[in-house]
Formats: C-alpha cells, sequence, structure tokens
C-alpha cells in the first residue's frame, strides 16, 4: 500500500486545454493534470462528451465536482495515485 502524506484539499481549479486543469492545493502547491484518464464511468459520460460542461467544474468540500453530482478524490490527483475502479480492473 502507498503511504501518503497529510489528506489534501483543492482550493481552485483552473481548466487549460482539452481535460487538463491546473490544480492549486491547500498547501500552495501548484500541478497541472490532465483528467482524461480519471473520466471513467457513466457519471462521467457527460463530462467527456461536453467540453462545455467540463469546464463547469467547481470546488466542493476540497474537491473537483461537476454540477451532475461527479467528483474526484484530490488525494489521487495529488499523490498521483491509482484510482479504485483501475485497479480493480487491472488483470492479475
Amino acid at each position: 500500500m502507498h503511504m501518503l502524506g497529510p489528506r489534501v484539499k483543492i482550493q481552485k481549479a483552473t481548466p487549460l486545454d482539452k481535460f487538463v486543469v491546473l490544480l492549486e492545493f491547500a498547501d500552495g502547491t501548484k500541478k497541472e493534470v490532465d483528467l482524461e484518464p480519471f473520466l471513467h464511468g457513466p457519471i462521467f459520460a457527460p463530462i467527456r462528451d461536453n467540453h462545455d460542461f467540463f469546464r463547469k467544474l467547481s470546488i466542493e468540500g476540497g474537491t473537483i465536482a461537476w454540477p451532475n453530482g461527479a467528483d474526484m478524490d484530490p488525494d489521487v490527483l495529488y499523490y498521483n495515485l491509482t484510482p479504485a475502479w483501475m485497479e480493480e480492473t487491472e488483470p492479475v
């Protein structure tokens, strides 16, 4: 298991090109992250299929969220973790 540091919160997210966002975390860290690999599953379909909808992202509770209820774990984005759904689908 990957050892994590403290829990993180996103303070600001600025959409850039395609599915790339500039994330600003509460500790002052800034990262450009391509969210496309994380847009998996039916909840993310409207986000993948409509760039205008993708750009409606906001910050709720320290993470990125969209009007349809989709959100992303800030720890995954900060620590470059593999989301649980990716681990479940990888061959053994």
